[in-house]
């Protein structure tokens, strides 16, 4: 048999914030309409119904001394130790974010030097041939930076590649839109690295899509929905969700399915379907969906792993954090074994949606 060159994860970080916000702590604020009228229900209604639809009960903030490239940097540390190999002989760091470092206080975007290169900084590496750059990409951006480097890996142009996901999403929500109440902080990190194999292991395919002629605007940043003289040149995260919801729903399941055709592997194969947590009950939708693709009315128990009802939608962060917290044994009857088949996949701002399938 012939040896191929195979991109595979040995090592895996994660920072969940310390601060946790019940979704009791909404009570008190002052949501309005899109048109900048105040919405006439009260708030526990509003936040009863926020938790039917997306399962949310709390979400992680990070503490006001912190940064995106500071927890980034933890996860990375987490990842570098957890692979057991040295941080100077990493060939690429990608940082996949949307909105760079911004601080307490304020909803500036800080991203000059690139992320990735403070978090270099930070990991205090000086090997000038570990390339350090940026992937925004919306909430895909960890998955994609995976997806780029397996295009290197494979190429042979590097053979060892950390890619971090992370994002402050707190520092740019507008507090006086309900839909603010879905986002979070957190990071996540991953060491991919190159093995030679008679056999299939690690990523087997991807699959991504960018849907911009009819769906780019469906997350922006728009003005607060309670527009003030003090804060009306101010920008903040926006969502259409409503038609974020049907757009997933019809394009996510086929993005999957089109990437397990790709990799020949059959659904009754799939071990685990790591997914983007940015809402509960739309992943379940989807997760249905993609069985329902193959003929099969029900979803094996356990295949989708969630944490979103108490992590929240942490954009970049959500899917190794997930999948950092499974391979550490952190999530009750959730494990992932030697053979498993595992599928990630992700959609957010673009829009974007990929997909990788990958053998454990």
């Amino acid at each position: 048999m012939s040896v191929n060159r195979y991109s595979v994860i040995t090592g895996t970080g994660s920072y969940l914030p310390e601060k946790r916000v019940p979704n009791s702590d909404f009570l008190g604020f002052e949501f309005y309409e899109s048109n900048g009228t105040p919405i006439d229900k009260d708030n526990g209604y509003i936040i009863d119904k926020f938790k039917e639809i997306t399962t949310i009960e709390e979400r992680r903030y990070v503490t006001d001394d912190l940064v995106t490239s500071d927890i980034a940097s933890f996860a990375a540390e987490s990842a570098v130790k957890n692979a057991g190999i040295d941080a100077e002989t990493l060939d690429y760091i990608i940082v996949a974010h949307n909105f760079g470092d911004v601080k307490a206080g304020t909803n500036r975007t800080d991203m000059v030097p690139a992320l990735a290169s403070r978090v270099k900084h930070k990991l205090k590496i000086k090997n000038p041939d570990c390339v350090a750059y940026d992937l925004p990409f919306g909430c895909p951006g960890w998955l994609q930076g995976i997806i780029q480097a397996d295009y290197f890996i494979k190429s042979g142009d590097a053979s060892r590649i950390m890619v971090i996901g992370a994002e402050t999403i707190s520092r740019v929500i507008d507090l006086h839109d309900r839909d603010s109440m879905i986002y979070a902080d957190g990071a996540g990190a991953t060491i991919l690295e190159a093995r030679e194999s008679e056999t299939p292991v690690g990523i087997l395919a991807h699959k991504t899509r960018s849907d911009t002629y009819r769906y780019a605007e469906m997350l922006t940043m728009g003005c607060s929905y309670n527009v003030t003289p003090q804060n009306e040149a101010d920008l903040y995260l926006k969502m259409n969700g409503r038609r974020l919801y049907q757009y997933a729903l019809e394009t996510v399941p086929l993005s999957i399915k089109a990437c397990l055709d790709k990799a020949g592997v059959a659904i009754e194969k799939v071990s685990k379907v790591l997914i983007h947590q940015a809402n509960g009950k739309m992943d379940d939708a989807i997760i249905a969906r993609l069985y329902k693709l193959y003929g099969k009315d029900e979803v094996p128990e356990g295949v989708m792993p969630m944490i979103i009802s108490w992590i929240g939608n942490s954009s970049v962060a959500t899917v190794p954090t997930l999948l950092d917290l499974i391979l550490r044994g952190s999530m009750e009857n959730q494990q992932i074994n030697s053979g498993d088949i595992v599928v990630f996949a992700s959609v957010g701002a673009g829009m974007n949606i990929n997909a990788a399938v990958y053998q454990y």
